[in-house]
């Protein structure tokens, strides 16, 4: 059989699905496959010869899409900083205590920081950010660059061991980690921008989640 033989094949719907490399093929007559993924239609021979011609499928990278996750999610961080009121960066909180917006974001750029100097030493560590007169715009810049360097410490971890120094269990974790904190902040500043009374426009809440958006260059 050549490289693209059939390897399974099931009716539904009076349809007949076939199952090639993994992905689904609808046999729509005896002479016409049309590949669900790609929308593209393929002429084969009769199906009962189990042989269809068909365009090779480029393999998924998990490694490259984990990386493309982190970039996105820090992407997701520079999209709220900009819809950001101007108003709510500086605003104490309703009870005087705990940290402003800006001390927020602030800390989330340290604490990247912080992972750096434990699993990277030996890299280029971001300037730490001061919580009480960063702006927006340096927050931003910082932002990027700690994404940057972790970035690099993951990608160094994929293709080799998965290991990550000085965090365990492994890199899948650190990439976990290290967007769950971002998240768990992101909440927050939402919160506290209602709290202050400048809640952030209900495009940017919804544009958050839009990570197909978010995640385009």
């Amino acid at each position: 059989m050549p490289a693209h033989a059939v390897v399974g094949v099931h009716s539904c719907v009076g349809l007949r699905v076939l199952w090639l490399a993994g992905v689904h093929y609808a046999v729509l007559s005896g002479h016409q496959v049309f590949h669900r993924l790609s929308g593209l239609l393929y002429a084969i021979g009769p199906v009962d010869q189990e042989l269809i011609m068909a365009k090779p499928v480029q393999a998924f990278s998990l490694s490259e899409s984990l990386l493309r996750a982190f970039d996105t999610n820090d992407r997701i961080n520079q999209y709220l900083v900009e819809s950001l009121p101007a108003e709510a960066w500086r605003a104490p909180t309703p009870d005087g205590k705990g940290r402003t917006i800006a001390a927020i974001v602030a800390h989330m750029h340290n604490v990247r920081r912080m992972w750096l100097k434990a699993v990277a030493e030996e890299s280029k560590i971001p300037e730490q950010l001061d919580r009480t007169s960063v702006t927006p715009a340096h927050a931003a810049k910082a932002l990027e660059r700690s994404r940057e360097a972790l970035r690099a410490v993951l990608k160094a971890a994929l293709e080799t061991d998965g290991r990550v120094k000085g965090f365990r269990p492994d890199v899948s974790g650190f990439f976990g980690y290290l967007i769950a904190h971002d998240a768990h902040h992101r909440g927050q500043i939402c919160m506290l921008a209602r709290q202050v009374g400048h809640a952030l426009p209900q495009k940017a809440m919804f544009g958050m989640w839009e990570w197909g958006t978010r995640g385009k260059v």
